[in-house]
């Protein structure tokens, strides 16, 4: 996903190749971590290989396909979970693994976790977010995923003592048209 400016709208006319008009629309929702963490991260992600490497964000909700005529309603939705839920501060500490059970090394979550839970859980409310997920809800940020056993561990030792801190005021609706990257949408200022 792309990062984007703090609380700046997006027009709904998209220019890689994705419709809203008829179809799906594949979607994902996400908190931008600022400068100067948030390059930093992605670049160390890009050094590890990893190929699947974007822009460093918390995930509220991950890729997910929905029909084209329901992102209106989506929009009115995270809209008024926006509103409904302050402004709060992350806290991003440390590094941690899902290893074995996925080839993902991050950046933890040390305060933050429960605002993040109660957005992604209040997102996913919308009859057209919900959707089956493979594992419970952990925020975090990707650092390194997939890529060689030693890869993943020097990751993880280079980024031990990484520290942010920094307040977030809103979240983002990100589109994939599958033939491009991920595209910011538009943000969703928190409390309205």
């Amino acid at each position: 996903m792309e990062p984007v400016a703090e609380g700046v709208a997006r027009g709904v006319d998209l220019r890689d190749g994705s419709s809203t008009a008829g179809g799906t629309i594949q979607i994902g929702i996400a908190v931008d971590i600022p400068e100067p963490w948030g390059s930093a991260l992605t670049q160390r992600r890009m050094a590890a290989g990893d190929q699947q490497a974007v822009p460093a964000h918390v995930t509220l909700l991950g890729p997910t396909e929905i029909p084209g005529a329901a992102l209106p309603a989506v929009e009115r939705h995270l809209t008024a979970v926006a509103a409904a839920h302050p402004p709060f501060t992350l806290h991003l500490r440390g590094t941690g693994t899902f290893r074995p059970v996925t080839q993902v090394v991050f950046v933890t979550v040390a305060t933050g976790i429960s605002e993040c839970e109660l957005l992604a859980a209040a997102i996913r409310a919308a009859p057209e977010l919900h959707r089956e997920t493979r594992f419970p809800y952990h925020p975090h940020v990707t650092v390194a995923q997939d890529v060689s056993p030693d890869a993943l561990d020097q990751v993880y030792e280079d980024l031990a003592d990484f520290s942010a801190m920094f307040g977030v005021a809103a979240f983002t609706l990100f589109s994939h048209s599958g033939q491009t990257r991920w595209q910011p949408r538009r943000d969703f200022r928190l409390g309205g």
